[in-house]
């Protein structure tokens, strides 16, 4: 952990006054479109991906997207509840999601011969783990004995849902149980009108419970909300890292903001709302893992989310699959090196490695930092 005081030092300044449009559960619900049509007793999606166990060293880890009841907070930027039930779930569907998913043999997207077998695995469920309307209670025990064999468990939850339960199932599995839990910002208007019904204090409340029973915590922090300038919006981001570091997060990822949950969506036609670019992106990874910023990180693993980078504004299609790379070669070597490129075999399937790279093309495009020799 980073010294108590340790902070971002281009992030104290940050103003904390901003204007906000009406948000609560009832607004947001009401510019919500359709469900995806989802089944309860299979997966949504599976497929591994290289996970970064300490500086420099990868891990491959599946991925399992479950079927299960809606998240009850209604969180304003949310857009999770798109793939969810129209109602808890049912008793038995999530262990037979799990059997569908690890029946699958081979790596999913992670072919290559010297890949090795993922010893990860992450479920989430678009809501809580622990909230017995989206995983009932009675499965954990089944949930638990088909994940022999896996050296990590990673599960999603609300800060204010780490009761008995979590332990127990801590217990129940061989491998280490890591839960990640999302801390969006500690800016002291914007986290209240997220709708995530806790405050920065509960999340780090949540941190201490679950350090105290030797369970790893993984917070996401936002990047690019509401009511901030770009530049005001990575301040900001940076803090909520800075403070996630203090909490005791062993990992700490920052998440584009994005519209598609119909309430930013509408947010982004009246102008009120933009998701950050590729080059918002850039600055605030550079800031995080360079110069004096590094200091609040402490032992932290820091890592940004590339879900959805081919969506973000600012690059094309001449810099935009370099600039992913080089962003995940930063974050499995935790530091920003002059350069970086693609792994051996120059394909997706390995996990990325600094390297030196010839500069992309003059394309125009705005960095942000990552770029210059």
């Amino acid at each position: 952990m980073p010294p108590p005081d340790a902070k971002f030092p281009e992030a104290t300044a940050a103003r904390a006054h901003v204007s906000l449009p009406p948000a609560g559960a009832a607004v947001v619900r009401r510019l919500r479109g359709p469900r995806s049509a989802v089944d309860a007793f299979r997966p949504i999606a599976a497929w591994d991906e290289w996970e970064v166990a300490a500086a420099g060293r990868p891990v491959a880890s599946r991925v399992l997207l479950l079927a299960g009841a809606e998240c009850p907070f209604t969180c304003a930027m949310c857009d999770l509840w798109r793939h969810t039930l129209d109602g808890p779930t049912p008793p038995g569907g999530i262990p037979a999601q799990l059997r569908a998913s690890l029946a699958v043999p081979g790596r999913l997207g992670l072919e290559s011969r010297a890949a090795p077998r993922p010893r990860w695995i992450k479920l989430y469920n678009g809501s809580n783990f622990f909230d017995p309307r989206s995983v009932p209670p009675g499965d954990l025990p089944a949930i638990a004995r088909s994940l022999d064999g896996w050296d990590r468990v990673i599960v999603e939850n609300h800060p204010r849902l780490t009761g008995a339960a979590v332990p127990w199932f801590r217990d129940a599995i061989a491998g280490r149980l890591e839960v990640a839990m999302g801390l969006e910002t500690v800016h002291p208007r914007i986290l209240p009108w997220l709708g995530k019904q806790m405050t920065a204090a509960d999340f780090a409340a949540a941190c201490d419970r679950l350090r105290g029973w030797d369970i790893d915590v993984r917070g996401f922090v936002l990047l690019g909300l509401p009511g901030l300038s770009e530049e005001e919006s990575i301040d900001w981001c940076l803090e909520t890292v800075a403070f996630a570091a203090r909490a005791g997060v062993r990992h700490v990822s920052i998440v584009p903001t994005r519209a598609g949950n119909g309430y930013f969506d509408d947010l982004a036609r009246r102008g009120l709302f933009a998701p950050p670019s590729a080059a918002a992106l850039e600055r605030a990874v550079a800031r995080a893992l360079g110069g004096p910023s590094r200091a609040a990180l402490g032992d932290a693993i820091f890592t940004v989310d590339l879900w959805g980078f081919e969506s973000l504004a600012g690059h094309c299609p001449a810099c935009r699959d370099e600039r992913r790379r080089r962003l995940e070669a930063i974050n499995l070597a935790q530091q920003v090196p002059p350069e970086a490129a693609p792994g051996p075999g120059d394909g997706p399937q390995d996990p990325p490695e600094p390297a030196a790279a010839p500069h992309s093309p003059a394309c125009g495009c705005p960095r942000g930092g990552l770029h210059d020799a």
